[in-house]
């Protein structure tokens, strides 16, 4: 049985996420000793170990939930994982499409720098007047 502060240790989760995902029911009420500390056992390890994945790979915690309650039916067709999947990447799909327009905004504003005074920034002038931009971004 693990501590909470260890399942966070060896998760690389801090102690209060691992709180909150407690609360809002993606991790199970953990069992307690008889003074009140929480015990953890390696299918919460597991299971906080998959939220933590899914999480850097941009998954919501919407998505999580829904991933976490196909898994419990083993039997099942993947096909509403996969559905999840795809649309998670098209979500980075587009974020992708978003950061280019903003790498391609700050190369330019850099470019047309003239490294003269403060008073001349191109960089300033561009961040003053979004009219500058070549590109929109939000």
């Amino acid at each position: 049985m693990l501590s909470i502060g260890t399942l966070a240790q060896r998760t690389g989760t801090k102690v209060q996420t691992i709180r909150y995902y407690e609360q809002i029911g993606l991790l199970p009420e953990p069992g307690r000793t008889a003074g009140g500390q929480r015990r953890y056992d390696d299918g919460d390890l597991d299971r906080l170990s998959f939220i933590r994945h899914a999480r850097q790979l941009g998954f919501t915690l919407d998505a999580i939930r829904e991933l976490l309650d196909l898994s419990d039916n083993p039997n099942q067709s993947c096909a509403d994982i996969d559905r999840i999947a795809h649309r998670q990447l098209k979500e980075v799909e587009a974020r992708i499409v978003r950061l280019e327009a903003l790498r391609m905004e700050l190369k330019r504003m850099l470019g047309e720098c003239r490294h003269d005074t403060v008073a001349d920034c191109r960089v300033l002038e561009v961040l003053s007047d979004h009219a500058a931009c070549l590109t929109d971004h939000p």
